[in-house]
């Protein structure tokens, strides 16, 4: 009997990409496992690239004709022609390699999907990644399906994180490069559909994303700096059918290049892998029972190519990048595909390097706006980067000084739907700054994904948590991931014009909010009034800021509202009123009585004062840059004094990261009932420069005494 010869392969595409194929190759010839029949390129690139014996056609049909019959068709060419291509290899009966993505539209992915179903063959689809050992090692480090424990618990999000750099000559190389439509033909040579299109496939196939039907809910944005068609810098955030989160976050405009990531996020923990050098590393929950130390190591990986010979052969059982497992991608590409022309970021909001074909741009903050949109499940937009659309707003609060022509803005109404589920969705306000333009707020940061500007928030509804991120429980003792979120909505609301003293004006907003549980019951209803208005003293360079609230039981029982303090955690009594601070530099924080964090920490005083250096990104695209302008950067020193009648002790942090509270519930729970709601009412002075503590008093006395 004859003994079976080596699979036999044709690839298509000699060039680009396919010279890797041909390294490959080589190699696997080497090991008695293939045979390279022929090659297909209309630009052949001589036989010390694809070998002496190789013979090079035109096309498939020319290979046909020379009577060749390939067992292997590998594709390894734009993705406008995968489609073609992969039908005609298919009429050859034999199995097909083709390189990412599968097809340029999810209508010809379907189309081929099912022309190999119904012929019989494998198709596996180039995500080099889907090869990595270090999967296996994610699924052993998330808990089992049968109820144990992982060292990072259960599969809670996952994100794509992608900061590499392209130059004004690699969109120049090919006539396709950067496009999305090339003489009527689909192309989507976008960001996340070709140079980090393995970061979308890998973060889909951990969150275990495979058929198109995987995905329930997904939204784009699409935006580039180059001066390209398609997009260079986009996010990506997507629901799976099991109730995974995925946000892909991706730019080729960063400032330097980075092997781009995965974070898998668990309930006791995250795991990032490297997937360009199959390197992952593993971060328990230090705090979790079975808490354990970090890991670091690096994975082999199976060559997808070789994959695909082995179960032909029968060596391996199953494919790994099977083309029925790449459905979701597709309907991440036929979004993007679909999706309006992406936003041109405007020069303003970029800067250069580099000159000629190596010129680029470069989108300043780029990368932490991207570590903040995968950790917090969010969007460019909703950050508010400034080059993006708007977030969901519903309109601005304004003075009207003395001696000003015109109203000046002073914050942002956030209506918070655009905030990720676990970070508390609610209407907050964004971007408060003072009369020059110092912006005092921060939203969705790094450290604290759900702290969002000034708002209303408690960790403890009834057993539902509306402040976002894990619940401290006093079961556990420690800080824990539930599916426990509330979500705080608009029912109504109205902002109206209030005429002051000497023709200065400012606005009062009035909102009756609803604050629904978990489970989509209501809870409370909250009547809030934030009033903005010019200081009443001619001398103060500044505004107030005046914030009311009441919260009712939406049923007819009463309602606790509680916090971590009330649950057991000394010292974390916040909820209720918080202001979430930029970050500063020299800050001094101090009451009547006390001064410094610690010693103002956990006190009830009428007043507390927050002078700093305050250095926001949110006041100009170039703040914190080599660029930024020297006047009407959003960045200088500002003083906030925070004035109350309420019983509420101060919750007071700064070195850890900046915010301020008045805390409802410090040790113990407020109970709000039918008839008798709880009311607070926080006044704010909004100041530029840094204020001596003498004027600060005078000018809480002058505030009280009116």
């Amino acid at each position: 009997m004859a003994e079976k010869q080596p699979a036999g392969v044709v690839l298509v595409g000699l060039n680009g990409f396919g010279r890797q194929h041909l390294i490959n190759i080589e190699r696997l010839v080497g090991l008695g496992k293939m045979r390279l029949l022929a090659g297909v390129d209309f630009n052949d690139p001589g036989p010390e690239v694809r070998g002496a014996h190789t013979p090079v056609f035109a096309s498939l049909d020319d290979v046909s004709a020379a009577g060749i019959t390939p067992d292997i068709v590998i594709v390894s060419t734009p993705i406008s022609t995968h489609h073609d291509l992969g039908l005609r290899a298919l009429e050859f009966g034999a199995d097909l390699y083709l390189e990412k993505p599968p097809t340029a539209t999810l209508e010809q992915y379907e189309s081929l999907l099912a022309a190999a179903t119904a012929a019989g063959a494998r198709v596996q689809v180039g995500f080099q990644s889907i090869g990595s050992h270090a999967l296996d090692e994610i699924s052993e480090v998330l808990s089992p399906a049968d109820g144990s424990e992982g060292p990072i618990g259960t599969l809670r999000s996952v994100g794509a994180s992608g900061t590499w750099v392209r130059t004004r000559g690699y969109y120049d190389r090919a006539p396709w490069a950067g496009r999305r439509v090339l003489d009527g033909v689909q192309v989507v040579d976008g960001v996340a559909t070709n140079p980090l299109a393995h970061a979308v496939q890998t973060a889909l196939h951990i969150a275990g994303a495979r058929a198109s039907d995987d995905v329930v809910d997904l939204a784009t944005e699409l935006h580039h700096a180059h001066r390209i068609e398609a997009d260079d810098t986009t996010s990506i955030r997507l629901t799976t059918a099991g109730g995974v989160d995925v946000t892909c976050a991706l730019t080729v405009c960063a400032t330097e290049q980075h092997d781009p990531w995965i974070t898998v996020y668990g309930t006791e923990g995250h795991a990032v892998l490297y997937y360009t050098r199959d390197e992952l590393v593993v971060t328990p929950n230090p705090d979790a029972p079975a808490g354990g130390s970090g890991s670091r190591s690096t994975f082999g990986r199976t060559n997808l190519l070789e994959n695909l010979i082995d179960v032909r052969a029968g060596a391996a059982d199953t494919l790994l990048s099977p083309l029925e497992s790449t459905g979701a991608f597709m309907r991440v590409l036929e979004a993007i595909r679909t999706a309006a022309d992406p936003a041109q970021i405007r020069p303003e909001h970029v800067t250069f390097a580099g000159e000629g074909e190596d010129e680029r741009p470069i989108v300043p903050h780029i990368e932490n706006l991207i570590d903040r949109a995968v950790k917090g499940s969010s969007t460019f937009s909703s950050l508010g980067a400034p080059w993006a659309a708007a977030p969901a707003v519903s309109g601005t609060l304004a003075v009207t000084p003395a001696g000003s022509a015109a109203p000046v803005p002073v914050a942002d109404l956030r209506t918070g739907e655009d905030i990720s589920a676990a970070n508390g969705p609610r209407p907050f306000l964004d971007r408060v700054r003072t009369l020059s333009g110092v912006v005092v707020t921060d939203q969705q940061p790094l450290d604290h994904t759900w702290h969002l500007g000034v708002s209303v928030a408690l960790q403890d509804v009834e057993g539902c948590n509306f402040w976002g991120g894990r619940t401290y429980t006093r079961d556990a003792g420690r800080y824990v991931w539930r599916a426990d979120h509330g979500r705080i909505r608009t029912l109504s609301e109205s902002v109206i014009n209030d005429a002051e003293a000497e023709g200065t004006c400012g606005q009062r907003l009035r909102a009756r909010l609803e604050w629904t549980g978990y489970d989509g019951a209501a809870l409370l209803t909250e009547d809030r009034q934030v009033s903005a208005r010019p200081m009443a003293d001619a001398g103060a360079n500044g505004w107030e800021l005046d914030f009311s609230f009441s919260l009712a039981p939406a049923g007819n029982r009463p309602v606790a509202l509680g916090s971590p303090g009330s649950n057991g955690r000394p010292g974390g009594g916040y909820g209720g009123f918080f202001w979430r601070l930029p970050a500063v530099a020299d800050a001094r924080i101090y009451t009547a009585e006390a001064e410094g964090e610690e010693a103002v920490h956990g006190t009830v005083s009428d007043w507390v004062a927050v002078s700093a250096d305050f250095a926001s990104n949110d006041g100009h695209p170039l703040a914190g840059t080599d660029a930024q302008p020297e006047t009407g950067s959003g960045r200088g020193p500002a003083t906030l004094v925070f004035v109350s009648a309420d019983p509420d002790p101060w919750f007071v942090r700064c070195a850890g990261y900046p915010g301020i509270g008045a805390s409802l519930a410090w040790d113990e729970p407020a109970v709000t009932r039918p008839g008798s709601p709880v009311r607070r009412r926080v006044r704010t002075l909004v100041l530029d420069g840094i204020v001596p503590r003498e004027r600060v008093e005078a000018l809480v006395s002058s505030l009280v005494s009116a």
